[in-house]
């Protein structure tokens, strides 16, 4: 009889994974296509700024010298920092890579699109357990990305890096809006782990880790150079200082943050190159430059004073650097709180070329612009926290967790469990590390923030995808 059983559940599971299918709809797919159309027939200002992203992985708030560090060394992110705009409350879209990369280019949480998780190769273990769940494997095609947006208004579009959104069409790269792509499509600890230049690979696996990251700096100066006449678009979207580390022999030991540091002072270099390469093609002046992280850092790196880490909604998982850099419209050294995240960058730019939103669509991020070219505050009240469900939101002020299991675990035992503990209301003001619960002293507080959380628990419920047609 257990044999029976077994085989039988067996079979279900080849069943399931063997007829996945991950279906697009149709209808907003029609509704995406006639945007894109409508947004080409536009006539936009010739002065439209390059705009350049860089997005570190697994980069944590204080491995920056202009945020604190004193054992690495960063002094081309940190004049860049100097001569632009800080943002110290900036947070990813998410505390993880594949939800919190939605986030950024299409301005909407992850939960819009069902992919609130990390995806994995296609035929991998965790890609069929991922079928087997009938959860998303990639980004729906449907979702609007940030380089569609700018290549139908005329910008040539570059991304050089790491992708992590899905490995099968219609969700690579070149399907969701880029010209040019080099770089990878997943982590580099996954397998296998392989550098693909468009839809081929290029550089067979597995790849010379040590030589990675010159690799992605090579490519990201060639695209500027050679787009130098047009508006462009570049998503320089570096493997590291996700684990495993790798440097090439000459740098190591340079840094007393050992391997971390030697590797997150040669990011600092290749951006010291891409700043001489905007310089010589003459476009550095209008040139919007965009810096931040994917999530808090992971086993190594520096979240900066505050609790927490990569996977958790703690500030450390999710509050992350900012720089934006524009010496035509942004004046320099400025250092604002304002709250923010990753899932503005998409409405910022609509905002900054005059370009409408999409109409069927919620954009849960909200245009920082004049918050990064005229001084205004922030334009949210609060923000929320997502890792697969609500899981937080702050004010300015406070911040709200719902009773959520809170991970503990002992060194000398492999396993950890996460205990029910909340709900906890933190005074950001006094403490942003979010170690005292004052939910007993602000019961006002605490009230407010328990009806918003069951409001906007109760809106994803009833429209998970946000659709507004």
């Amino acid at each position: 009889m257990l044999v029976f059983f077994s085989l039988l559940v067996v079979g279900y599971a080849v069943f399931k994974i063997s007829t996945y299918e991950q279906i697009d709809s149709e209808v907003h797919l029609e509704s995406k296509n006639d945007y894109l159309r409508a947004l080409s027939q536009l006539e936009l200002s010739a002065q439209m700024p390059n705009i350049v992203f860089v997005l570190y992985d697994d980069m944590g708030y204080g491995d920056l010298g202009f945020t604190g560090s004193a054992a690495i060394s960063t002094p081309n992110i940190d004049r860049l920092a100097k001569n632009g705009l800080q943002i110290t409350n900036f947070y990813s879209p998410s505390p993880v890579c594949t939800p919190s990369r939605f986030g950024f280019l299409t301005g909407r949480f992850a939960e819009r699109g069902h992919l609130s998780h990390v995806v994995f190769p296609k035929g991998s273990v965790m890609s069929n357990y991922t079928k087997f769940r009938g959860a998303n494997v990639r980004i729906p095609a449907h979702e609007i990305t940030l380089p569609e947006v700018l290549k139908a208004v005329g910008y040539a579009t570059g991304m050089v890096g790491k992708w992590h959104l899905g490995d099968i069409s219609p969700s690579q790269p070149n399907d969701l809006g880029f010209d040019e792509f080099f770089g990878s499509l997943y982590s580099n600890d996954m397998e296998p782990f392989a550098l693909y230049r468009n839809r081929e690979i290029a550089v067979e696996s597995p790849v010379n880790q040590e030589l990675l990251s010159a690799l992605y700096e090579k490519t990201a100066n060639e695209f500027v150079s050679a787009h130098r006449q047009t508006p462009f678009f570049l998503y320089l979207a570096h493997s590291f200082p996700h684990e495993p580390l790798h440097v090439e022999d000459e740098r190591l030991g340079r840094s007393p943050a050992g391997l971390y540091g030697d590797v997150v002072e040669e990011l600092d270099e290749d951006i010291g190159s891409l700043i001489d390469a905007l310089r010589t093609a003459g476009v550095l002046d209008n040139t919007l430059i965009i810096i931040s992280s994917d999530n808090g850092p992971w086993y190594l790196g520096d979240p900066g004073a505050v609790r927490g880490r990569k996977g958790d909604t703690f500030e450390g998982g999710m509050r992350v650097p900012f720089i934006a850099h524009w010496p035509r419209r942004i004046a320099p050294g400025q250092i604002v709180d304002g709250l923010s995240m990753g899932t503005d960058i998409f409405p910022t730019v609509l905002d900054l070329l005059g370009l409408p939103s999409p109409t069927d669509r919620l954009i849960d991020g909200k245009s920082i612009l004049k918050m990064l070219t005229d001084g205004e505050p922030s334009p949210h009240d609060y923000l929320y926290y997502y890792s697969g469900k609500l899981l937080a939101i702050r004010d300015k002020d406070f911040k709200y967790v719902p009773r959520r299991g809170i991970h503990y675990g002992m060194a000398t035992i492999p396993i950890g469990v996460a205990m029910p503990k909340g709900p906890y209301l933190f005074d950001m003001r006094s403490s942003g590390r979010e170690s005292y619960d004052i939910k007993a002293y602000r019961p006002d507080v605490l009230s407010r923030f328990l009806r918003l959380y069951q409001a906007t628990q109760k809106s994803l419920e009833g429209n998970r995808e946000g659709w507004l047609q």
